[in-house]
């Protein structure tokens, strides 16, 4: 099956997500959670059939064609997410499951082979529970100590401290690159420019960042990149890590198998060259083949329509929900420190019922604490409804959002 190119056309734009054309208690589906996971457009899913039906072998030690084709089309997906991401050399991106799995592979790897008593981890506490978990564990067996940038009232980090919190024995610093609970953007390159004045290493948390804008790891300054694929119109399972390719042949194999290895003894063994030395095992190749997929629709969209489009939703959504009164919306008042994610709370309404709500009404939320259950207890709260917007959503959307909080706003009274 041939796979045709993705239109850009906006009032087509929508019918290319077939999940999109449904209803859900019998209203059209309004999807808003799109911070936690994206529809997909035809075209990737094309690619992930495509495949299956016609390609479907192991990839790089096979002889016969279908092996061939494969790893053509699998190496190829890593060329393109490789200049996606800005990064010089397509064997400085490792595939993934995901933004965990990466951050997961270099706090093990690079910070069990490095990390030591009184060495330090720098964290903010705007952080996904994927960021600081890992380095929780790695710095209970290293005996390294973890710090924390903190924010402010609206959610912005607060930078002033930056210099005091780098020291001699910071190692590592790692931060989002746009926060998954607020939409805080996190300035990165200030604060990779001032933890190299100290000779920390800087990871970058892109899993909000890389669908919704132009990502240039070189810019940024950053020595690793981690981003998952299932919130950018590819399938679920896949992502990638970045790394500096003299970081990333110093460090061990976070996993070992078939695949990354050169040789094996009975004693000892010799690892493959980047990235596959951190690839044990069969890779997920139909995503990786699909993430291609979904990093051409997005490039042929083009990022700056798809951030233009986004602020505009941003704005028209801010101003209808003031308009409706009685919510609490959380992260910085400047829409340019923001992103397409918005978190509120309303009176006495527990986010859980304001999502069952809309739920009953078509219109897909988020509610909980987002794993980012820091940022729940900077602000004294529990748990937020979280909206998050993407390319397919329309002002109309955001009209059925207020018209299904105005619902609830009936059933709980004012705030």
């Amino acid at each position: 099956m041939p796979i045709t190119s993705p239109r850009l056309d906006r009032t087509a734009l929508r019918a290319q997500f077939p999940a999109l054309a449904q209803e859900v208690g019998g209203h059209p589906l309004v999807y808003l959670d799109n911070a936690a996971t994206s529809q997909k457009p035809q075209y990737v899913l094309d690619a992930l059939t495509a495949y299956y039906e016609h390609d479907n072998a192991n990839v790089h030690r096979g002889i016969h064609e279908l092996s061939r084709r494969a790893t053509v089309a699998f190496e190829g997906a890593r060329v393109k997410l490789a200049k996606f991401i800005g990064a010089a050399d397509s064997a400085e991106l490792v595939w993934t499951r995901g933004t965990t799995e990466a951050i997961n592979l270099v706090a093990s790897s690079w910070g069990m082979d490095t990390l030591g008593e009184g060495d330090e981890i720098l964290l903010s506490s705007l952080e996904h529970h994927s960021n600081i978990v890992p380095w929780q564990l790695v710095a209970r067996r290293t005996g390294a100590r973890i710090r924390y940038i903190e924010m402010d009232e609206q959610g912005r980090l607060i930078l002033d401290d930056l210099p005091e919190l780098l020291t001699d024995r910071t190692r590592m610093v790692a931060v989002s690159h746009i926060s998954n609970a607020l939409g805080t953007v996190n300035p990165i390159r200030e604060i990779t420019e001032q933890a190299k004045k100290v000779g920390a290493l800087v990871l970058v948390d892109g899993a909000q960042a890389v669908p919704h804008r132009r990502v240039d790891v070189q810019e940024l300054g950053c020595d690793f990149y981690a981003f998952s694929g299932h919130k950018m119109c590819g399938p679920t399972g896949s992502g990638g890590l970045w790394g500096r390719r003299s970081l990333l042949e110093s460090m061990p194999p976070y996993q070992g198998g078939g695949e990354m290895i050169r040789t094996v003894g009975r004693e000892e063994s010799t690892w493959a060259e980047i990235p596959h030395k951190f690839e044990a095992g069969t890779p997920n190749i139909a995503g990786a083949i699909a993430l291609g997929a979904a990093a051409d629709f997005l490039d042929e969209v083009g990022f700056d329509r798809i951030a233009e489009h986004e602020r505009e939703l941003l704005s028209y959504a801010l101003e209808r929900l003031d308009d409706l009164g009685g919510i609490r919306v959380y992260g910085p008042t400047d829409l340019d420190e923001r992103s397409g994610v918005i978190s509120f709370t309303m009176g006495d309404a527990h986010p859980h019922d304001i999502s069952t709500i809309l739920d009953s009404r078509g219109i897909a939320i988020r509610a909980g604490h987002h794993c980012a259950q820091l940022v729940m207890q900077h602000f004294g709260i529990s748990a937020t409804a979280r909206a998050s917007f993407y390319l397919y959503n329309s002002t109309d959307d955001v009209d059925r959002l207020i018209e299904g909080l105005a619902s609830v706003k009936e059933i709980f009274g004012p705030a």
